[in-house]
């Protein structure tokens, strides 16, 4: 497919993902399916596009003075990809396969129109509703910091050190292009192009052997934050597909007791085809049966309880970003009562001196420090860990991470702005001895 075409159909699909109100990545998946013709580089080159334009969909409509698919597939091209309009115009140039070529109007806006005195939520790319939100957390700085979160994400790799070490995976992947990550001491980073294909990770020997997983930097560092220990008795308590229960199990160097476990079973199916690949043999799954409690024996003896608690996501728009325009103030809701129950559930789990890690990919302060506060104000015999404390346990790395976040006195917030990871919280809970 020439560049031309592949912008024609990308219009096609923002038009169906418009009016049939489906996920980005269902419609690109159909798409596919649909047109075997096209190449993977194709599919990747209009995966990238429409992607591009859900990331910038409000300050691309402002620009353009228009939110029809056309127009916010030409905004995009300006914003996102640079483009000039003489350059814009020579894709549109109505040819065969090519979109209709671009009419005054379109040519006044692409070179006239810019976000100088666009609304902080416009500007940032992120629904009106969550303006108060985002200005308790960033204040004047929301907009740069919803801007970086608006960015496309690298692909990060973690190291599982049971099996390999960083220096030996590193050049195994060489050809991917893979350099050491900035924070994680185990963490890999391959930077992708606009219209980059995500290589096939799942294919590298590397990975077939257990050697690496696919995982963010922040959700590394979380997991690398709680400190797990070899011989403790560590409880991944919303342990999904396991990415943080691989983590741990390296932490703890095989030694001690891990229990995965998570309310929604379904989530768990992947985990043990990870635990085998990884090596891992001291991790014991629990899935839920009924009502019943899957953790019904343990009582106030675990060392460290990990919470990667439900959260509306905010922190992850990078890797899904039309989930920030499908988002209502209802889920943030919902997400509060999810939070305060799970966090109840683990105090009761966690033996005296022991520790809670809650950990949230959200920026969002009702989500974080109020959710801290509000356990606290619950559970008096739990204190905050110091970030400060927290963040040493990073070594050599720690004075300049301590720079980057954002600390507040209930735990530490990554962003992509400030860290180039996915927006994470930290706070560790110590329970009183």
């Amino acid at each position: 497919m020439t560049p031309a075409a592949r912008l024609s159909a990308a219009i096609e699909l923002i038009e169906t993902i418009d009016d049939q109100r489906v996920p980005a990545a269902k419609a690109l998946k159909e798409w596919g399916t649909a047109h075997r013709f096209a190449g993977s580089g194709d599919r990747a080159a209009i995966s990238g596009l429409v992607w591009d334009v859900l990331r910038r969909r409000a300050s691309i409509a402002w620009i353009m003075e228009s939110d029809t698919a056309r127009a916010r597939l030409l905004g995009m091209l300006k914003l996102e990809r640079g483009l000039d309009a003489d350059a814009i115009a020579a894709l549109c140039d109505g040819s065969r396969f090519a979109p209709a070529p671009i009419t005054e109007a379109e040519r006044s806006a692409l070179t006239s129109n810019s976000l100088a005195k666009a609304p902080a939520h416009v500007a940032g790319d992120y629904p009106e509703w969550l303006d108060p939100y985002f200005a308790e957390v960033f204040a004047d700085d929301r907009v740069a910091e919803a801007t970086a979160m608006a960015s496309r994400a690298p692909l990060d790799l973690r190291v599982n050190t049971l099996k390999a070490k960083p220096e030996k995976v590193l050049a195994s992947i060489a050809h991917l292009g893979a350099t050491p990550t900035r924070w994680s001491p185990i963490g890999l980073r391959i930077e992708l192009g606009a219209d980059a294909r995500n290589p096939g990770i799942h294919a590298e020997e590397a990975f077939i052997k257990g050697q690496i997983e696919v995982q963010d930097e922040g959700s590394q560092l979380a997991a690398l934050l709680s400190a797990a220990k070899p011989g403790e008795q560590v409880i991944d308590l919303c342990a999904g597909a396991g990415g943080k229960t691989l983590a741990l199990a390296a932490q703890m160097q095989g030694k001690g007791r891990l229990i995965a476990t998570d309310h929604d079973k379904r989530q768990l199916a992947p985990i043990h085809e990870r635990l085998s690949r990884a090596g891992i043999h001291n991790c014991d799954v629990r899935t839920p049966k009924g009502e019943g409690d899957a953790l019904s024996d343990i009582r106030s003896s675990a060392d460290l309880v990990m919470i990667d608690a439900p959260c509306t996501g905010t922190g992850t728009w990078r890797r899904n970003p039309d989930a920030k325009w499908r988002m209502r103030p209802g889920a943030l809701e919902i997400r509060l009562k999810d939070q305060a129950e799970v966090l109840d559930r683990a105090a009761a789990l966690v033996k005296p001196g022991g520790r809670i890690a809650y950990i949230t990919c959200s920026v969002l302060a009702e989500e974080n420090g109020d959710r801290v506060r509000a356990f606290i104000g619950r559970h008096g015999d739990f204190s905050v860990e110091k970030p400060a404390n927290v963040i040493n346990g990073l070594g050599e790395r720690a004075y300049l991470f301590s720079r980057a976040v954002l600390i507040s006195d209930e735990g530490l917030l990554m962003t992509p702005r400030r860290t180039d990871t996915d927006g994470f919280f930290v706070s560790v809970l110590r329970r009183s001895a």
